[in-house]
């Protein structure tokens, strides 16, 4: 069976300058797929691509073994996508957004009306088919882009940053419906995200950064082969903390604590019997794919993502939540 998506050697530019260079990558049918990298490094246009909204400089893509060059009308029936920044039409109702939706792609009335019904239902909005969604709050317009994206019945969906600035509760009530429909329908989803627990359970995760991929393997393979462990500190006194920063120049300052990266047992060893004394806390932390993310690029993922989600949060009570 051919794969859900498969790229081979993938160039793309702007302005002379490479935002892909020579990716490849597949992706079989009814994987859940993470893509992760810092802003800049291609997310954007790999996805930009596979959703056929823009042509790559040379390489091949194929979404449902359609060419998504040759085949672009082919290709984008078999794909839901949920974007980053809303694009509901907030003047409409909810009914009449998922109406539209399923006019663009061909729908018969009957089966407008029933997969309306379907997915209203499946991400809890029945009881708001007819409200206005201008009055929806944040989380209520991620969940109904979710459901149009759904409409049609495609076999893969792209979440770009599905659930930026949405509370925790929102966020796993979507990832619920999500893994649900993945289990289901055999859905294939390819994730972007800077909330990297949200993909610890993802089938394959794939970190991209200056236009390359330089990993790719299961959460768990990921971090045997980069993850870091950590020691996590909080020095009893700040003549402790600049002494620990000055011998430990790899120690990272979070707020009050510091945190370092333990290479083996025998420099954890060595660094508690010099300092144990004098800390108020001690905390070890395990591999997880923040520190793979950390070693692999030397940058932190979550930056962009508080800001918008501080922005968002700021829209979401001049709206109201529900």
């Amino acid at each position: 069976m051919p794969a859900a998506i498969s790229v081979e050697n993938l160039f793309a530019s702007y302005d002379g300058k490479t935002v892909l260079n020579d990716v490849s990558f597949s992706i079989p049918r009814g994987a859940s797929f993470a893509l992760l990298g810092p802003n800049g490094a291609g997310k954007t246009t790999l996805v930009s691509i596979l959703c056929t909204l823009r042509l790559p400089d040379r390489g091949t893509a194929r979404i449902s073994d359609f060419d998504v060059v040759r085949q672009p009308t082919k290709a984008r029936e078999t794909i839901g996508v949920v974007f980053q920044d809303s694009s509901l039409d907030d003047r409409l109702s909810a009914w009449e957004n998922l109406e539209f939706h399923g006019l663009v792609h061909g729908l018969a009335p009957k089966l407008r009306r029933q997969r309306a019904e379907e997915v209203l239902a499946l991400v809890e909005l029945t009881d708001w088919t007819d409200e206005i969604v201008r009055s929806f709050s944040g989380g209520m317009r991620r969940r109904l882009e979710i459901a149009r994206a759904l409409m049609h019945q495609p076999t893969i969906l792209f979440l770009d940053e599905p659930t930026v600035g949405l509370d925790p509760q929102t966020r796993q009530r979507i990832w619920s419906y999500l893994e649900r429909l993945r289990r289901e329908q055999h859905l294939t989803v390819l994730t972007t995200t800077h909330y990297i627990e949200e993909v610890e359970s993802a089938d394959q995760v794939c970190i991209i950064d200056h236009g390359q991929i330089i990993a790719q393997g299961t959460p768990a393979d990921l971090k045997a082969a980069h993850g870091a462990r950590w020691l996590h500190v909080v020095p009893r006194d700040e003549a402790t903390t600049a002494e620990i920063a000055g011998r430990y120049p790899q120690a990272q300052r979070l707020g009050a604590a510091l945190a370092l990266p333990v290479p083996d047992d025998g420099m954890a060893d060595a660094f508690l019997a010099t300092y144990r004394a004098r800390l108020e806390e001690i905390r070890f932390q395990e591999p997880t794919l923040e520190s793979v993310f950390l070693s692999l690029t030397g940058r932190e993922l979550r930056d962009r993502a508080d800001g918008q989600r501080d922005a968002q949060r700021s829209a979401g009570r001049r709206g109201g939540q529900r």
